[in-house]
């Protein structure tokens, strides 16, 4: 395989060519749809990590947990690459894109042409900006570096404490707390997941994690971070005072889209990059996919970003085939899912905005959906250890049904004979 594409001219030879920014899912997914839809030009992925396209679900999960390795994250087999004939330039970065002269400029200063260029930047963490951030020992989740330096605080007693009660945070309070070390979660918001689940699923998670020994405070607003006195943190202090000791801090607040690249090319950009349905942006000959994209979705009619498997890989798909002359309009429920100790939480939809929830099931059995609805429409199904409530929830969302709340509630009544 080859690891990293020296280049030895100036500006290459762009006719049938494609350049991808970002080396994740929606780099790994554009080169398979490009080539099952027998695209003949060159492909060339840019990547500023030294790894080839790998998962990034596992990090928090499996990886941290030391039951995978490096090569079970990989996408693709190294081989696929070269089958694909596809270069890799890798540990690199673009620095800049010329659009009138279609090339773009890599950390290097080497030159790279293209006859369609897609943006598959991705998202960083949020940092935090208290007194105090820029200690040691205090972390953030992305890649499989940070994973790893993570794992180097992993001992059994060591004090962790977690900012943030979303995915990422409560899927490192699992792993730590049954690794044996003493965790604590602190949320800004009245309840964990806040964003994204009904007060009932919060509550469920919350007794998990505390029937595993993780302290999860909530309503908790942050001050600073205290030195241990030789630059490392050893405490998370809050706004009432109250100090809690910490050997390493994980931080999950969220995600930014890195978008600087396309704003600083003129590219249209609000909270991601503006780009429309077949994934092209403002310029015909520029594409962006995944986390850094602002994109219409037809079932819920309104731009949405999303930071979603899913997402990466079907909008690679939409802008493959529109590059090879195919276009399709992409359109698609969106869909997550987090894993939590022996808890599958999926969920189907977008439930921002919901007026109405309906529990399917009992929580105590942890195997329940929860449903939410809108003026009658069923926007979402968060399904906790269901799998088939989830699968069929993807259909009745994209099909906007308006269900009897009484029948949906009703177990008995399997969700795919609403149609």
């Amino acid at each position: 395989m080859l690891d990293q594409l020296s280049i030895s001219q100036d500006v290459r030879d762009f006719f049938m060519s494609v350049v991808i920014v970002g080396a994740g899912h929606a780099a790994s997914q554009i080169v398979s749809s490009l080539r099952v839809s027998d695209y003949s030009g060159a492909i060339t992925i840019i990547g500023n990590e030294p790894y080839i396209p790998y998962q990034r679900p596992p990090l928090s999960k499996q990886v941290l947990a030391g039951e995978m390795l490096l090569e079970d994250v990989y996408l693709k087999a190294p081989e696929f690459y070269d089958v694909a004939k596809a270069d890799l330039v890798l540990d690199s970065h673009v620095e800049s894109i010329d659009r009138d002269q279609r090339t773009v400029t890599l950390s290097g200063g080497d030159l790279i042409a293209y006859e369609h260029l897609v943006l598959a930047t991705g998202a960083r963490p949020r940092e935090i900006t208290l007194p105090g951030s820029a200690l040691d020992g205090i972390f953030y989740l992305r890649t499989i570096e940070d994973t790893n330096r993570i794992r180097n605080y992993f001992r059994p007693g060591a004090k962790l404490v977690i900012i943030g009660g979303g995915y990422i945070g409560l899927e490192v309070a699992a792993v730590a707390a049954k690794a044996g070390l003493k965790v604590t979660v602190l949320e800004m918001a009245e309840r964990v997941m806040n964003r994204v689940v009904a007060p009932i699923i919060s509550q469920f998670y919350q007794d998990i994690h505390s029937k595993h020994g993780v302290d999860i405070r909530t309503n908790v607003t942050i001050s600073h971070l205290e030195d241990n006195g030789n630059g490392h943190v050893g405490a998370v202090i809050c706004g009432n005072d109250e100090s809690v000791e910490a050997d390493f801090v994980v931080v999950g607040i969220g995600g930014i889209p890195n978008t600087e690249l396309a704003a600083v090319a003129g590219l249209a950009v609000d909270n991601g990059i503006i780009v429309d349905e077949y994934a092209r942006t403002d310029d015909p000959t520029i594409f962006a996919v995944g986390d850094c994209t602002n994109h219409p979705n037809g079932i819920y009619q309104r731009r949405i970003r999303l930071e979603s498997v899913q997402n990466a890989s079907d909008q690679a798909t939409a802008a493959a085939n529109t590059i090879c002359g195919k276009p399709e309009p992409y359109c698609a429920v969106p869909w997550f899912w987090s894993d939590q100790y022996d808890i599958k939480l999926q969920i189907a939809g977008l439930s921002q905005g919901y007026e109405q929830t309906v529990l399917r099931g009992d929580p105590k059995s942890a195997v329940f959906s929860v449903i939410y609805l809108k003026d009658g429409v069923l926007l979402a199904v968060d399904a906790v250890n269901n799998p088939r409530d989830f699968i069929q929830a993807k259909k009745l969302v994209a099909a906007r049904v308006r269900p009897d709340p009484a029948v949906i509630a009703d177990i008995s009544i399997k969700l795919k004979d609403l149609f």
